[in-house]
């Protein structure tokens, strides 16, 4: 008896996670996201699944950025019936999220001459297969197959996953794993459970060296950009970053040490997501986090701040005198509002601009972190004059030295179980050097899948079984 891994998405790649595990009787999909980072990746949104969406019992997701549940609306599309299970934070974000996606998929399907990966309809009926599971709960959910979730502190509701089949094999796949601690989200959890584990590696070549530091280089870098009387533009992710930006311009402003100019959340999604954050938070922060909301009441909100959900408002933040903060999405500026504020704001020099998180390869984000003297956005070619400063010790993503520690908690050694590592959800240089430092460090097995793969797990060992 086994369960067999084959890798469809999240593979030699940082996005697009979708990963099968089939048991003796039943077969589990863990996520079914969107390959980001380019302006369109036709290719990989838009092909057929290369699986029969009909035969999978069960979807479980780990979080609900877009890059883990963008495909998910259409797997229903393509005669998935199953059930979907999540954590409840994760079925409210979801929908947010994948509400606010159908606009955007459709109008770049348009422009491409393409039909639309799905419509509000599709996202519809995927939400109706929804069903929450709390973290620490065994549940059955495919024949023969049970999930189990752990909190991995990333963003507010995310999870690993551990599969165990009826024999007892068991396998977990980590999605995102967070840059523990977090200001108001607990610490990721260690699996002691896995016979092997699939873990990302986003930041695995690299250590977050500026953590410890990071509130003092935030408010020293917002000092000199109000001093250069400027416009400060943070493009921000709008699910987790844009709130850890909130909550410490929030404490930075109410203790005086940054002075009070206006702050503008320009993004209905994060507006949205922020008020999902409001709802959970005594329930799903940890307990310093939850004091402090009983003191506050709000951890994301503060007098300069206002925030622009219409169009209309959107526009009169330009009649606001400078200095002042634009948080806009999207986050790595590949859509959203931010871009009509860079093509306004970017070719003056007095202009900074924050680059608060991870930027793919590709996208207009790397593009203007990498000193590109002008980006194309929205078809309009922008020239570069402002200041860029980029903020890596601010990822939601473990760094290297966390993500070794992790491993290294699963061992035996360490009361875990799991000889060895699968190695995804990360750049292929990236995987390959965090596989090899989990080998020399840990003394572990690790591997590096291609899209495709296919391995055999048991308790006794791993097996490639396919391409």
């Amino acid at each position: 008896m086994s369960l067999k891994l084959t890798c469809y998405g999240g593979a030699e790649m940082v996005t697009g996670s979708n990963f099968m595990v089939q048991g003796s009787r039943g077969t589990i999909l863990v996520d079914c996201g969107l390959e980001q980072g380019n302006d369109f990746a036709e290719k990989e949104m838009y092909a057929p699944f290369l699986y029969d969406a009909s035969k999978v019992d069960a979807l479980v997701i780990t979080h609900a950025h877009l890059d883990h549940v963008g495909r998910c609306p259409k797997l229903v599309r393509e005669g998935f019936k199953g059930k979907v299970y999540m954590t409840p934070p994760s079925r409210d974000l979801t929908e947010l999220i994948l509400k606010d996606s159908v606009g955007i998929l459709t109008q770049e399907a348009h422009k491409h001459g393409l039909q639309p990966m799905y419509n509000e309809a599709d996202v519809e009926r995927f939400l109706s297969l929804i069903e929450t599971v709390e973290y620490h709960q065994e549940k059955e959910v495919a024949p023969g197959m049970s999930v189990y979730l752990r909190n991995t502190g990333h963003i507010l509701g995310s999870c690993s996953v551990r599969v165990k089949d009826e024999d007892g094999t068991t396998l977990a796949l980590t999605g995102d794993i967070g840059n523990s601690p977090s200001p108001y989200l607990p610490d990721w959890e260690p699996i002691p459970d896995a016979d092997a584990i699939l873990m990302e590696s986003v930041y695995g070549d690299r250590v977050n060296k500026d953590k410890a530091n990071r509130v003092n280089m935030l408010r020293d870098s917002v000092k000199r950009a109000i001093e250069r009387g400027g416009v400060i533009l943070m493009p921000a992710f709008s699910l987790e970053r844009t709130q850890l930006m909130l909550y410490e311009l929030s404490k930075l402003m109410e203790s005086g040490e940054l002075p009070h100019i206006p702050v503008f959340l320009d993004s209905p999604l994060a507006i949205n997501v922020t008020g999902v954050y409001e709802k959970w938070g005594s329930e799903y922060f940890k307990p310093e986090a939850e004091d402090e909301l009983k003191k506050r009441h709000d951890l994301f909100q503060f007098p300069f701040l206002t925030m622009t959900p219409s169009r209309e408002e959107s526009e009169k933040i330009a009649s606001t005198p400078n200095p002042k903060i634009i948080m806009a999405g999207a986050g790595m500026s590949h859509g959203g509002r931010i871009g009509r504020h860079e093509q306004r704001y970017l070719p003056d020099p007095t202009t900074t601009l924050f680059i608060v998180g991870y930027q793919a390869p590709g996208s207009p984000g790397r593009l203007l972190q990498d000193g590109a003297p002008s980006i194309r956005i929205d078809g309009k070619e922008v020239r570069v004059k402002g200041k860029i400063e980029s903020f890596i010790g601010w990822s939601a993503h473990a760094d290297r030295d966390e993500l070794v520690d992790f491993a290294s908690k699963a061992r035996p050694e360490s009361g875990g179980k799991t000889n060895t590592f699968f190695i995804g959800l990360g750049e292929p240089a990236t995987a390959r050097f965090l596989a090899q430092r989990i080998h020399e460090y840990v003394g572990a097995q690790s591997i590096v899948p291609v899209p495709g793969d296919s391995f055999e797990i048991t308790k006794t060992g791993v097996t490639k079984v396919g391409k």
